[in-house]
């Protein structure tokens, strides 16, 4: 099977972002609207495992100042070492949830978060760029 080239090169990891985009999909499109996300988050680890995708699930990341930890943040996954991927269970993106996945971007000097949203319409995701690295 031939492979579509890309009409953009300025797409941060495209073929991997397509990749789990499309396991949140199928997650919801097994599970369906209303659970909890807890429950989605473990559907989605089980996704990406029957994927092939390495990931780290709830991956700690320090706040640190002058040297010393004053705070915690633990993403809900970190996929193939470059991708931070968040999962809410919401009716909308609401700005903590955007400012809570740029905080992470700026912490772990990824170039890449998804912010997934599970809800009674499907499956929402947006891409954020940390165009600070």
């Amino acid at each position: 099977m031939l492979q579509k080239e890309l009409k953009r090169s300025d797409i941060i990891y495209p073929e991997l972002s397509y990749k789990i985009v499309g396991s949140l999909f199928s997650v919801y499109n097994e599970i369906g609207p209303g659970h909890h996300e807890k429950y989605y988050q473990r559907a989605v680890a089980k996704a990406l495992i029957d994927s092939g995708l390495k990931f780290k699930e709830q991956f700690f990341i320090p706040l640190e100042f002058h040297g010393e930890i004053i705070g915690k943040n633990f993403f809900d996954f970190l996929i193939e070492d470059k991708i931070i991927l968040e999962i809410k269970k919401d009716n909308r993106f609401s700005k903590r949830h955007v400012d809570q996945v740029n905080r992470y971007l700026k912490l772990s000097g990824k170039q890449l978060a998804l912010l997934a949203n599970f809800d009674k319409n499907g499956v929402i995701c947006k891409r954020f760029v940390n165009i600070k690295k």
